[in-house]
Formats: C-alpha cells, sequence, structure tokens
C-alpha cells in the first residue's frame, strides 16, 4: 500500500502533513540517518586530524569527497542503508557498512576499519539526534514562533489604547486595556524562551560504557577525552556531556522538553481566553466563502482555530511530559528503552507547530467589536468604587473602603447615575467631587 494523506495512522502524516513537512528533514527516519552518515564521517575525518598513525598518509583533499556523502545524500541511499538493515538488524551498522561501501567506490579500502572505530551506536545516535534537534529549532521552531509573536505584537500595538471590562474569578474587575492583555503572553513568552536558548543541546561521546576504554587501549597515549569534547562542541557544534554511561543521561533534553512544555501552557492559555473572548461578542471572526461553521447551524462561525490549537498543544504536551519524565532513567549503564521513545521526538514537535499555524490563522481572522467592548464598560459602573475609596483613602476620609461596599454590594445596577448620587452625598469639597466624577470604566485603565 502506498502511503497517502488518507490511510496514514498519523494526523501529522496523513491530515496535517502539509503544514508540518519542514520537519521532515529533522525528525524523518531518512533525516536521522542521514545525521548519522555525518556524524561518522565527520568523526573519520577528526581521526584523520589527530592524525592516528594508520591515517597519517590520509590525503586531506579527499575530505570534500567524504562530507559529499552526507551533504549529497538521497533518499535512495536512504533505502540502501535500509535494506542493509534488513540483514544486520542493527540500523546503525547498517550505516557503518554502507560508509565502507563509499570508501570502497572511493579507493579507500585500508581506511574503512576506521569507520566507526572504537565506537558504540550510541556515540552516533546521541549526537545525531541533538544534531537534529538543534537544527530544527533554527530551521523551523524558532520561524515559526517568531511569525506567531509578530502577529501578537501588531494586534498588541492595535489595540494599545481598547479599555476593556476585566474580569477576575470570571467577575467584573478594574478595567485593563486589550493591547496590555495580549502583551502579558508575549512577554511571558519571550521569558521561557530565554530560557529554553540557555540550555545547551548535550551529546554523548566516549564508546561502550562512556570511558573510552576501547580507545585508549589501542592508543594509550592518546587524550581522547580531549578528543571528544573538541569533536563533539567544535565540529559538531554540541555540548559534550561526560561522564556518562552508554548513553547521554538526557538531563539537558528533558529540560528543554519542559520548556517547551511550558511555552505550549502559555499558548493555551491564550487560546482559551481569546476562545472566550469571541464568546462574549468581543471580537467577531472573518467569513470565508463556502465554508460552513456547523452541519446543522447555518448562523454559526466557530472559534475553531483556537480550538485546533489547543488541541494539539495538549496532545504535544503530554508527549513532551513523557519524553522529559522517561528519558533520563536508564537501568545501570543503559537499557533500551529510550531508543525507541526518542524516535517520536519529532511528533510533539509536528503538533507544536500545527498549533502556532492555527492560532495565527485564528489571529488573522479576528474582527474586533469595539461596541461589545464600550457597553460592557458602561454596564459595569460598580468597578470605578475601587478608584474612589483609593483617592478617599488618600484623602484621610472615614472607612471609605466600607462606604463603597455598602453601595456596591448589593442586587441593585451600580450606574454612572448611581455613582454621581453618591459622590454628592460625600461631605468632601466641590475640587474632589470633580475628581471622582471624572473616573469612568472607560479611563480607569491605569499604565
Amino acid at each position: 500500500m502506498t502511503l497517502t494523506s488518507l490511510n496514514a495512522i498519523s494526523p501529522i502524516d496523513g491530515r496535517y502533513r502539509s503544514k508540518v513537512e519542514s520537519l521532515a528533514p529533522f525528525f524523518s527516519e531518512e533525516a536521522l540517518i542521514k545525521y548519522r552518515v555525518k556524524v561518522e564521517v565527520e568523526y573519520f575525518i577528526a581521526l584523520c586530524e589527530i592524525p592516528l598513525p594508520q591515517l597519517a598518509d590520509f590525503n586531506a583533499s579527499i575530505y570534500n569527497e567524504l562530507r559529499k556523502i552526507y551533504s549529497e545524500f538521497t533518499s535512495e541511499d536512504a533505502q540502501k542503508i535500509k535494506d542493509i538493515e534488513k540483514v544486520t538488524n542493527h540500523d546503525v551498522k547498517a550505516v557503518e557498512y554502507f560508509i565502507k561501501e563509499k570508501f570502497d567506490n572511493l579507493q579507500l579500502q585500508k581506511y574503512k576499519e576506521f569507520i566507526h572505530f572504537g565506537l558504540t551506536s550510541q556515540d552516533i545516535n546521541n549526537t545525531s539526534i541533538p544534531l537534529s534537534i538543534n537544527d530544527a529549532f533554527d530551521t523551523v521552531y524558532y520561524p515559526e514562533l517568531a511569525s506567531l509573536l509578530e502577529k501578537l505584537r501588531v494586534l498588541s500595538a492595535e489595540w494599545a489604547e481598547i479599555p476593556m471590562l476585566a474580569r477576575t474569578h470570571g467577575q467584573p474587575a478594574s478595567p485593563t486595556r486589550l493591547g496590555k492583555e495580549i502583551y502579558v503572553f508575549i512577554e511571558r513568552i519571550e521569558q521561557q524562551v530565554k530560557q529554553l536558548q540557555n540550555i545547551p543541546y548535550a551529546a554523548k561521546f566516549g564508546g561502550a560504557t562512556g570511558n573510552y576504554n576501547a580507545h585508549k587501549v589501542a592508543y594509550p597515549t592518546i587524550d581522547w577525552k580531549a578528543f571528544g569534547t573538541n569533536f563533539v562542541e567544535k565540529v559538531l557544534g554540541l555540548y559534550h556531556s561526560f561522564p556518562t554511561t552508554q548513553i547521554e543521561h538526557y538531563d539537558h533534553l528533558a529540560g528543554i522538553f519542559d520548556a517547551l512544555k511550558r511555552i505550549n501552557t502559555i499558548l493555551i492559555d491564550f487560546d482559551r481566553d481569546i476562545w472566550t473572548y469571541v464568546s462574549m461578542d468581543y471580537f467577531k471572526q472573518k467569513i470565508k466563502a463556502g465554508e460552513v461553521g456547523s452541519s446543522a447551524m447555518p448562523h454559526k462561525v466557530n472559534p475553531i482555530d483556537f480550538e485546533n490549537s489547543e488541541g494539539n498543544l495538549g496532545i504535544a504536551n503530554a508527549l513532551f511530559e513523557h519524553l522529559s519524565a522517561k528519558l533520563p532513567i536508564s537501568r545501570l549503564q543503559r537499557d533500551l528503552t529510550d531508543s525507541t521513545v526518542l524516535r517520536n521526538v519529532g511528533v510533539p514537535y509536528a503538533h507544536t507547530i500545527i498549533a502556532f499555524s492555527s492560532t495565527l490563522k485564528g489571529l488573522n481572522k479576528l474582527l474586533i467589536n469595539k461596541d461589545k467592548f464600550a457597553e460592557d464598560l458602561e454596564n459595569n459602573w460598580a468597578v470605578v468604587a475601587e478608584a474612589i475609596q483609593t483617592i478617599l483613602r488618600r484623602e484621610a476620609y472615614p472607612n471609605p473602603y466600607e462606604a463603597l461596599k455598602g453601595l456596591t454590594r448589593t442586587n441593585e445596577k451600580i450606574t454612572e447615575k448611581s455613582i454621581v448620587n453618591f459622590i454628592d452625598s460625600l461631605e468632601i469639597s466641590n475640587t474632589l467631587k470633580n475628581e471622582l466624577k471624572s473616573i469612568t470604566p472607560r479611563n480607569y485603565t491605569g499604565i
């Protein structure tokens, strides 16, 4: 059966494939294979640079040809490695054999036993995966998040002076401004991004149990720890975790997943707020010709983009939670549970990218209903009570809170007229009365 959007089991590779195609070069099986090939080739070149005695005569001018093995890597190459894996039943060993065949083609047979020299599979996996994650961040994640944040900045500036009724515990509260409420989410996300960017992309590189046993027994005079650190940090651009067991301990990777989860949680909060504002009629939504809001109710224009975003963020967070909780745990020097889990790293990223796109789509459909903002403010004059009692405190008026409490905590509707009548009943100067009367729900919005 040929895989199509209709028969794919996962909606990521089915319904949503077009939205996450940009992640395929980093999280697909072919991508993982390509990154493994890259690490193996660069490792061989690094051994030549020491140089190991048996590689001292290796012609450096051939490095470019070696690097073409991964820089010009094709889907056919990936399939060839998968075919080799059917025989070896080992994915990383299949990569080694593939590169050895390439060496044969380049007439480099005498050097090919230094491919994967002294390494274990996890030296390749635990460098390939953080490399792919790092590249995915730079190429896809950060640009997508930046587009969403830029839209929020535009709306925050555009709506900066729109007064709105705040609601704490769902009840009318001191007024705020729409632009400021949008900016709260921008600031929250930016703070989390700063923390995220401070977490290193860590990699393990040290042989079967992390001690360079095979390296040291073969070449005891070489500082293999210094070599490994230089290779991981200078050649690959990652952070070298040392000491380790057979595998990377994944603590930094867990930190990355936790940071991504916090960013997603902030966006869930945002999606729910906007959804609520739509239900309150603060926003209308642009209507696209031909679209149907409900199969039964023709009038409906549902906030489906924010709902879609929330749902995808929830799935992403559930997976990020499992990844961050499971990966740092491995029995003794290594068990295999991390292997199958790491193959799913791209899944929560994909759901996150789908969510970013959905939120952005929803924002682009919003039409502000200024009349509804104004109506809610006008219907809730009680919110200026805080302002009045605060000024009365400033003036040392006796028991101002209690006086306002008696006015506002009744079942009678508080209107502009009732507020004015209350102010007029106070034994204060006319100047102070005029100051109090100048306060309205529309201008009592703080800084």
